[in-house]
């Protein structure tokens, strides 16, 4: 089984960089040699994570990062996507934990020895617990706490890494965190949700600012996901619906970075509910960024409903990845095509696509041609958006290995690399040998 792209392609040229993505509390383990955070307290709390586990041990990256090094550069990858754990580098009085942070030294520099460029999320999700017990992403004084991380960072790492992003997913953060409460600190209020976003990407704001200044040679944007809204029916009352969820679920974490304002749904909400903005926000938050990371995985699709402005509909007969997310390549292009006509957009990177699916490793191998049938159509559908004229200049695939899949826990497997969670066993599956082999061929 193969992954190809057309001949003329230039995904293919070398100056396309391909990479494999992890996250920090998804594979590091080590929870004990670093401060709390938000995920460990939710994960702690029974009923949120469907099979009651933690990321305390996760993939002992911590103490097997020397043969995953190994291990991503057998894949042929030009470049590595990670982020840095705040609670890991940061004390709770603020000064620098030096063994956290030689850590990550020790990492960039096998990296860069390997020749593989580190791509380095400065916020993947975990935020320290004593931050969030002053009220987190509510508190605006966290996104300034923020900045202040990232200048020690920054300053600690020196001239190591090749291109940091403040965040992954705001909205993540913000909506499933603050909103809805499926992720971690739990909470749900449409206010908080709202309010939270708003921290975020002034803490974004803010983090490009020090980036601008301290570390001008990288380069530094963010990481956004895209959910893609389709109409169930084309009747004006479905398309308004699908509008909306968008302006909701998507516009509102990219509109204030290149429009300096919230799409117009926020007229549709509660004065209650809408952020607390302070004069000069917009202008911090739309800093300029030297490249766009964007994550896909699926679309959804929506019908108008008296209630709520739009409902979501599950698409039964579609096909679905084991994490029941319909397979719908042509969103990704649309998406990308979209994006690229709705805003003057730097150079794109794909920081995120890829696929859960119930492997199974037998006789010491995982025959996964599911997940390579996934990234055929997906490279490809960015390829299309090339073609299209959109500036795509990477693409990373989710995930380097399974790991702590947050809310459904261990049960989700994303990995191009199997892991035996009770060996630690690392296995590539016949997706990453598919996957070298197409790095391989350029």
């Amino acid at each position: 089984m193969k992954i190809t792209l057309p001949p003329e392609s230039p995904m293919l040229s070398k100056d396309f960089t391909f990479g494999v993505a992890t996250a920090s509390f998804q594979i590091e383990g080590a929870a004990d040699t670093r401060l709390p955070c938000i995920w460990d307290t939710f994960c702690a709390q029974a009923g949120n994570i469907r099979d009651g586990s933690d990321g305390k041990q996760a993939c002992e990256h911590v103490k097997l990062w020397q043969e995953d090094v190994e291990l991503i550069e057998s894949l042929s990858v030009d470049a590595y996507r990670f982020s840095i754990s705040w609670p890991r580098v940061i004390k709770q009085d603020g000064s620098l934990n030096q063994d956290g942070v030689d850590f990550y030294i020790h990492l960039l520099d096998r990296l860069n020895a390997k020749g593989i460029k580190p791509y380095v999320t400065l916020y993947h999700w975990d935020l320290p617990q004593h931050i969030e017990d002053e009220g987190g992403w509510l508190n605006r004084k966290t996104a300034f706490l923020f900045q202040d991380y990232v200048e020690k960072i920054v300053i600690a790492l020196g001239d190591r890494v090749y291109s940091y992003a403040t965040f992954n997913e705001p909205f993540c953060s913000a909506f499933l965190g603050y909103e809805i409460g499926i992720h971690a600190p739990g909470k749900t209020k449409v206010a908080f949700g709202r309010q939270a976003a708003h921290h975020i990407l002034l803490a974004h704001g803010l983090g490009m600012q020090v980036l601008q200044q301290l570390s001008p040679n990288t380069e530094n944007g963010i990481v956004l996901n895209f959910t893609p809204c389709y109409p169930h029916t084309q009747t004006p009352k479905d398309i308004t619906a699908a509008r909306k969820a968008d302006e909701y679920m998507n516009q509102w974490y990219i509109k204030p970075l290149f429009d300096k304002c919230y799409p117009e749904i926020i007229n549709d909400l509660a004065q209650a509910d809408r952020p607390i903005v302070e004069p000069g926000d917009f202008d911090i938050i739309a800093q300029k960024i030297d490249f766009l990371g964007i994550n896909f995985y699926t679309r959804a699709v929506y019908e108008a409903n008296p209630d709520t402005l739009y409902a979501q509909i599950d698409m039964l007969n579609a096909p679905k990845t084991d994490i029941g997310w319909e397979i719908y390549p042509q969103a990704f292009t649309d998406l990308l095509v979209s994006l690229h006509n709705a805003y003057n957009l730097p150079p794109i990177f794909i920081t995120e696509n890829g696929a859960a699916m119930a492997d199974k490793i037998i006789d010491g191998k995982v025959m996964d041609t599911d997940r390579i049938d996934y990234y055929q159509s997906h490279l490809n559908a960015v390829n299309n958006a090339i073609t299209q004229g959109v500036n795509v200049k990477g693409y990373f695939a989710w995930s380097l290995m399974d790991n702590f899949e947050w809310a459904e826990g261990y049960l989700k497997r994303f990995g191009i690399v199997y892991v035996d969670y009770q060996t630690q066993q690392r296995t590539i599956k016949a997706s990453g040998l598919a996957y070298r082999d197409l790095i391989g061929s350029r």
